[in-house]
């Protein structure tokens, strides 16, 4: 008989194994039917997710995150956070540490991304709201010395990744002595823009992927998005949740939602006492200058990511997103006089033509 779900694959029968002996007493005691198990998502890293049905009725999820590869702590960690929050996260009802395997609520089948229309950005103007709630209870829930800090030195690691996977590795680009001290000039530019943000929790992949749409059938505005892929959260720049959110891995829009929506979270922010930074609770356009600069830091970090886990691990889908990147970065270098010679720069690399003239607001 033809199994009514995908089988879950195995690399190492003894991994294998260990799992099925940790999931029997909990399937005894929880109600879980076993040969329900499938094959949820996967991400980036070397974590899995499985799905299980329950007797009486919904499912659960399994995280299956290798120790040798995975460190479930931070993951238990930041949730505790989120739940303290307010924030909807998966609830932790079984962890075993040692082996990496953990059982979770299931926040659903849907994620933002899998509701939006693509083709009207106003269409999606209540969910964005919803997400905008999210996170600024996430930003208020913030104290210092709590999480890992986005220090000078994390965010230079991560600006590495571009020259050393995306440049070298996957252009086969050996950079010049001009090149490598233009490169290093525009990184110090980065770092000290965005070191001088206000510090709070920083989910650090705030997007419609890993956000979820509520579960009961007569979903409103009002219900809260669930909150996913949240362990690698830091204590950083405020700017940091916002443009990650509006400038998609996955996802562009023009820029007039991508202000819409940016505004909105400035005055929410404002009002919660969170915009109390040199001009920023009286200027929108000087919040959103320092939102475009934590961006190009993400956006060169994850253009450096994607190729890495194409050429390291074996995962091509996510080199396919790196020109919407590679578009980011020039339209925000193409503004700032500063990054001008980076912008030139990167255009001879990619072979293309920079745009004639200044944009507005190119400070």
């Amino acid at each position: 008989m033809t199994p009514s779900h995908p089988a879950v694959a195995w690399a190492e029968p003894a991994r294998e194994a260990a799992f099925h002996a940790w999931l029997a007493p909990l399937s005894a005691r929880l109600g879980l039917l076993p040969h329900t198990l499938r094959p949820a998502s996967a991400d980036a890293s070397f974590r899995r997710y499985l799905r299980v049905d329950v007797q009486a009725g919904g499912s659960l999820i399994v995280m299956d995150a290798p120790p040798a590869h995975e460190n479930c702590q931070p993951f238990v960690h930041v949730a505790r956070l989120m739940r303290e929050g307010g924030l909807l996260v998966p609830e932790v009802l079984a962890w075993d540490e040692p082996l990496g395997f953990m059982l979770l609520s299931d926040l659903g089948h849907q994620t933002m991304l899998d509701g939006i229309d693509a083709t009207n950005p106003q269409a999606n103007h209540a969910r964005y709201m919803q997400a905008l709630d999210a996170l600024l209870a996430w930003q208020l829930a913030s104290k210092p010395g709590v999480l890992p800090p986005y220090n000078d030195a994390l965010l230079r690691r991560e600006l590495q990744l571009f020259p050393d996977w995306y440049l070298q590795r996957h252009k086969g680009l050996t950079l010049t002595e001009a090149q490598a001290q233009t490169l290093q000039k525009t990184f110090d530019a980065v770092v000290a823009h965005n070191l001088a943000a206000p510090g709070v929790y920083v989910h650090r992949d705030f997007m419609p992927r890993n956000l979820m749409l509520p579960l009961q059938p007569g979903d409103t505005p009002a219900q809260q998005l669930g909150v996913l892929d949240f362990q690698d959260a830091v204590h950083g720049p405020i700017t940091y949740d916002i443009a990650s959110l509006m400038r998609d891995a996955f996802l562009s829009w023009d820029e007039d939602f991508v202000i819409d929506v940016t505004v909105r979270y400035w005055e929410k922010a404002r009002a919660a006492g969170l915009m109390d930074f040199e001009d920023w609770h009286s200027d929108f356009g000087a919040f959103y200058r320092g939102v475009e600069w934590m961006g190009l830091q993400r956006h060169l970090k994850v253009a450096g990511i994607f190729a890495r886990l194409t050429l390291r691990d074996g995962k091509p889908k996510y080199l396919a997103d790196a020109p919407r990147f590679i578009g980011y970065i020039r339209h925000t270098a193409h503004r700032y006089r500063e990054l001008g010679p980076f912008l030139r720069m990167l255009d001879e690399i990619e072979g293309l033509q920079a745009a004639s003239g200044y944009a507005f607001g190119r400070v």
